[in-house]
């Protein structure tokens, strides 16, 4: 089998630069806001005299994991209730693939549906 390489279109070209800059913008907020919630919440901890209960910014990027993942399964965030159980398996699934393959973890995905 030959592989291709399709060439965009201009027009594909400024849709593609700008999801990018979309996908950009929304990462570095992301960061951002993890970082000012790891602060606050250290600041506040402080403030108590239980700075050592601070949580660690993994903390606050599983709340938002979570959030993500109910609402790309149509779930509601909050109650965790609704939400599609087949895209939750190809979610779930695409981490497993992304894991053995990147990360070399010694895991089998979820067979293909």
């Amino acid at each position: 089998m030959t592989e291709r390489c399709t060439v965009l279109t201009p027009s594909e070209t400024q849709i593609v630069d700008v999801i990018k800059r979309a996908d950009d913008g929304l990462a570095a907020a992301v960061s951002l806001a993890l970082e000012e919630a790891v602060k606050k919440a250290a600041e506040d901890m402080r403030a108590i005299g239980q700075e050592e209960s601070a949580p660690a910014m993994q903390y606050f990027a599983s709340v938002i994991h979570q959030r993500m993942y109910c609402l790309m399964c149509g779930a509601d965030p909050d109650t965790l209730k609704g939400g599609d159980p087949d895209i939750a398996y190809h979610v779930i699934r695409n981490s497993q693939n992304i894991a053995r393959h990147y990360w070399s973890a010694d895991i089998e995905p979820y067979p293909s549906k």
